[in-house]
C-alpha cells in the first residue's frame, strides 16, 4: 500500500481494539514503530500487514496513537479538518435545531473524530479545550473554520487541564479571536437566561450536557417542594421554579457557584421562588434525617464526578450510594427523585446496582419515570465507552 505517512504496527490486542471501533492505541500495544516525530500523522498496521487506520502519534503519552480515520482515501490536510468541522456543525444543526444550535457543544472529542478537542458555543462565544498534541498542532484550521461557519466573534481557549502534562504540553488559557475583560456572556437554555463566566467558571463555564434532562426534571416540578443538591449555577432549580414548583431550595458548598446561581435567578425574575443555601450536601442530608425533616417531596442529586479513574470507582460507589440512600430516606412515599452521575467509570450497570442497593437499604421501591443520557450534542460513539458518561434517572418513591 502506497502511503505518505510513517508506520507503526500493533499487537493482536491492539488490532482487536481498533477493529471494534476504539480510537486509542496504547504504548504496550505497539510492536514496531517507524514514527520519529511527536504529533505526526502515522499509519497503523496489523501484525499481518493489514492497514487499520491513520492517526496522531505521541511518544509522551500512554495513548501512543489516536485514530483519525479508517478511510484509506483520506489525507490528513487542512481540507480534511475543514470538512470534518463542517460535518460536526451540520450534525448539531440537524439534531439540535437552530435555536439550540446557538448554545450547545459543537465538537465532542473522539465522538466527532477530533481527539482531545472540546468546543462549546455560548451564543457569539466559542470556548475550547485541547488535550492532545496532534490537535494542538492543527487547532488553528479548526478554529478558523468554526468562526467562519458560526459567525462567532470570540474564541477563548481553556487548555489548563493536567492531562496536557501527560501529552508533553504546557497548560494554556487565552483568546484566539476577540477579547473580553469580564469573560461573561449570556445564554438562553430552555427559555431561561444564564450568565456564563467562561474565564473562571468550571470547565468551559456551563454544563450543556444536562439541557434536556433539566427540562425533563421540570415536567414533574409543579406543586413540589424541591431540594436541588449540588446546584452549581442553579440550572435544575430554575427550570423547576419556572415550571411551577411550590418551593425550591438550591444547595451548593461553593459560595462562588451560589453567587452565580443567585444572579441567574434574578435574570429570570425567580429570586423570590428559589432560596439558596451554602452547605455540604452530605452533611445537610444527614442533618435533615436526624431532625426528621420532611419539608421536601422532590430531591435532585446532580453531583460532580465522584471518580475520574478506574482506581477510585469503589470509593465513588460508596459516595453515590450514601447520598441516594439519604435522599430516599428523606422522601415521603409518592415523592420524586432525580439522580445523576457524570463519570463514565461509574457505568450504567454499576449505577443501577447502586440505586437498587440504596433503595433496598432505605426500605423503599423505585418506580422509574425516565432513564436519560447526555444531549445529542454530546454524541455517544459506540465502541468508545468514554463518550457514554452521563446517567440520569427520574423515579417516584413508593
Amino acid at each position: 500500500m502506497d502511503r505518505p505517512y510513517p508506520f507503526l504496527t500493533v499487537s493482536e490486542k491492539g488490532e482487536r481494539s481498533v477493529r471494534a471501533g476504539h480510537p486509542w492505541i496504547y504504548d504496550n500495544e505497539i510492536t514496531d514503530c517507524g514514527v520519529q516525530e511527536d504529533g505526526a500523522v502515522a499509519d497503523v498496521f496489523s501484525a499481518k500487514g493489514r492497514w487499520l487506520g491513520v492517526g496522531f502519534y505521541n511518544s509522551h503519552s500512554r495513548i501512543r496513537l489516536r485514530i483519525l480515520s479508517r478511510n484509506a482515501n483520506d489525507r490528513i490536510d487542512d481540507a480534511f479538518w475543514q470538512r470534518k468541522t463542517r460535518w460536526a456543525l451540520d450534525y448539531r444543526r440537524q439534531v439540535m435545531g437552530e435555536q439550540d444550535f446557538a448554545c450547545c457543544r459543537l465538537i465532542f472529542g473522539e465522538a466527532d473524530g477530533f481527539p482531545g478537542l472540546t468546543v462549546d458555543r455560548f451564543g457569539s462565544v466559542l470556548v475550547s479545550e485541547v488535550l492532545s498534541l496532534g490537535m494542538e498542532l492543527r487547532k488553528s484550521v479548526v478554529y478558523d473554520t468554526l468562526l467562519e461557519e458560526t459567525g462567532c466573534e470570540i474564541l477563548y481557549e481553556r487548555s489548563d487541564n493536567a492531562i496536557r502534562d501527560k501529552e508533553g504540553l504546557t497548560r494554556f488559557c487565552g483568546f484566539y479571536r476577540g477579547s473580553s475583560e469580564s469573560g461573561v456572556t449570556e445564554i438562553v437554555e430552555n427559555g431561561l437566561r444564564y450568565e456564563v463566566n467562561y474565564l473562571d467558571g468550571q470547565k468551559t463555564g456551563f454544563f450543556l450536557d444536562q439541557k434536556f434532562n433539566r427540562a425533563a426534571a421540570a415536567k414533574i416540578a409543579p406543586g413540589r417542594r424541591i431540594l436541588d443538591c449540588f446546584t452549581h449555577t442553579g440550572a435544575f432549580a430554575l427550570n423547576c421554579a419556572a415550571n411551577g414548583a411550590e418551593s425550591v431550595t438550591a444547595v451548593d458548598v461553593s459560595e462562588l457557584a451560589l453567587q452565580s446561581a443567585r444572579r441567574n435567578a434574578e435574570l429570570n425574575g425567580l429570586q423570590d421562588r428559589v432560596s439558596f443555601l451554602r452547605r455540604d450536601v452530605f452533611e445537610l442530608l444527614t442533618e435533615l434525617l436526624e431532625t426528621k425533616n420532611r419539608d421536601y417531596d422532590y430531591i435532585i442529586l446532580d453531583p460532580p464526578a465522584f471518580t475520574k479513574s478506574s482506581t477510585t470507582v469503589e470509593k465513588a460507589y460508596r459516595g453515590y450510594k450514601d447520598i441516594n440512600y439519604r435522599a430516599l430516606r428523606l422522601l415521603p412515599r409518592g415523592g420524586y427523585l432525580a439522580t445523576c452521575s457524570c463519570s463514565h467509570f461509574m457505568t450504567t450497570e454499576l449505577f443501577r446496582k447502586m440505586l437498587r442497593e440504596a433503595a433496598a437499604d432505605a426500605g423503599v421501591q423505585l418506580r422509574q419515570i425516565e432513564e436519560r443520557q447526555q444531549g445529542a450534542d454530546h454524541p455517544i460513539l459506540w465502541g468508545v465507552p468514554e463518550t457514554d458518561y452521563l446517567k440520569f434517572f427520574l423515579f417516584q418513591v413508593i
